[in-house]
């Protein structure tokens, strides 16, 4: 009876984590300041069909680098197509490339981790080795080498993004399911006869949720970086289409001339990576255990 009110206390104790975690991210400005601005920048992409705005592709001969004015609150590029038009449709571009991504690493990534923490022995061994040999090489080397294997398209820079930082997911599962795993809810729910996918799915896994919710939104802004990176090499997005990187790519031969172009994609990237960091930040600090 004893194991079985320890399991059941544990997994209580997890359900009440949601409601103090959002009292401390509430009381968390910075957090608070970071979601407003992941907010505004994902309305105005969800919005961007009904927005009344120019169409982002078409060109004007006679609005060539303009500087911004009434017509063009954002100006416009080199081939007379207005920014904010562009910056509101590549803004759905970069998030799309950033949740994508992230979703496709810890898809991949937990359940290895999982498995490789869990189980151990020979199983770990192959799943770390594989995990440290792919860590051993830079994360944008490896999307880059990967984006320029699958072609490009912003779907298969989301592809390239999300396999390269999936050892980061796998790493970090291992890891925290090593520490979760001996506790005594675990031992309890061992010792009731509970089979070990029931085990890793009622009670290691919500008990590691915490720190991989932290790091895939730390991700998020890193593939950001990492799509406007691919975007701006050519393996991204492809012209016509709108995206902060290509944005930046074109606008890199007009600095002198109509700087503008390169000044709003580049304060648009630069916006929504501090949000995605001051909010990770933010649940970071929420979702500790250890802080009252």
């Amino acid at each position: 009876m004893s194991t079985i009110v320890q399991v059941t206390a544990a997994s209580a104790s997890v359900k009440r984590t949601p409601n103090r975690a959002w009292r401390k991210l509430r009381a968390n400005k910075g957090a608070l300041v970071g979601l407003a601005i992941i907010l505004f920048f994902t309305v105005l992409a969800a919005l961007a069909p009904l927005l009344p705005i120019p169409d982002p592709v078409a060109t004007s001969w006679s609005a060539i680098r303009k500087a911004p004015s009434a017509a063009h609150w954002l100006g416009t590029d080199d081939l007379g197509r207005d920014i904010l038009s562009r910056m509101i449709w590549g803004a759905r571009a970069s998030l799309m490339a950033g949740v994508f991504s992230v979703a496709i690493a810890v898809a991949i990534g937990v359940p290895f981790g999982l498995i490789s923490g869990y189980y151990g022995g020979w199983i770990d061994q192959i799943i770390s080795r594989v995990t440290e040999a792919f860590l051993a090489m830079p994360f944008l080397i490896t999307a880059i080498a990967l984006a320029a294997f699958l072609g490009p398209s912003l779907t298969n820079a989301m592809i390239a993004i999300g396999l390269s930082a999936t050892p980061v997911f796998v790493r970090l599962t291992r890891g925290q399911v090593l520490a979760v795993k001996m506790e005594d809810y675990v031992e309890g729910a061992r010792s009731i006869g509970l089979r070990h996918f029931s085990i890793i799915t009622r009670y290691i896994l919500p008990n590691v949720f915490a720190p991989i919710l932290v790091q895939a939104t730390l991700t998020i802004a890193t593939a950001i970086i990492a799509e406007a990176s691919l975007s701006f090499l050519g393996l991204g997005q492809q012209p016509p289409a709108p995206s902060w990187g290509s944005m930046l790519n074109v606008a890199k031969n007009y600095l002198e001339q109509a700087p503008w172009m390169a000044m709003w994609p580049g304060a648009a990237i630069f916006l929504v990576v501090i949000g995605f960091n001051l909010l990770g930040d933010g649940l970071r600090d929420a979702l500790d255990p250890r802080e009252a």
